[in-house]
């Protein structure tokens, strides 16, 4: 895994979560949040393949499916725990896809009817329709 997210970086998501939560029909604090989602190192997610063909986590939701991505190793852990995907004292595989790279592998299961991505389900659960994801890619230079 890549540099572990920071106690202040998971604080700050934590706080942009809770003004989306605050304002549940507002966009500004949602595009804070996922900019900030974006800006991070990478995306852990919880392989529920194999090491060689790894398949990320997903849920079923009202929208549809939903890729479920972490921003720690310690919050996908937790999940994988609490979501019985794996029992307490095994070990729980995870993997994790370097950013901005993890936009576009994330869009690419939009073939496969995932229609979104949640950040750190359930600990704080918001999501992004997958067609907005698009518009979280850094500008490439050049």
């Amino acid at each position: 895994m890549n540099q572990p997210i920071d106690d202040d970086q998971q604080t700050g998501l934590d706080a942009l979560n809770a003004a989306c939560l605050a304002a549940p029909g507002e966009v500004a604090p949602q595009i804070a949040l996922w900019r900030a989602v974006a800006a991070l190192d990478g995306w852990v997610f919880i392989n529920r393949g194999t090491a060689e063909s790894p398949r990320p986590s997903a849920l079923a939701s009202g929208p549809g499916q939903m890729l479920c991505i972490f921003s720690s190793a310690s919050r996908a852990q937790a999940t994988a725990l609490s979501s019985g995907l794996v029992q307490p004292g095994e070990p729980v595989p995870l993997f994790e896809v370097p950013l901005p790279a993890a936009i576009d592998w994330a869009l690419s299961f939009g073939q496969y009817g995932i229609v979104g991505v949640t950040i750190d389900y359930p600990q704080l659960g918001a999501w992004c329709p997958l067609a907005n994801l698009a518009g979280l890619r850094p500008p490439r230079e050049g």
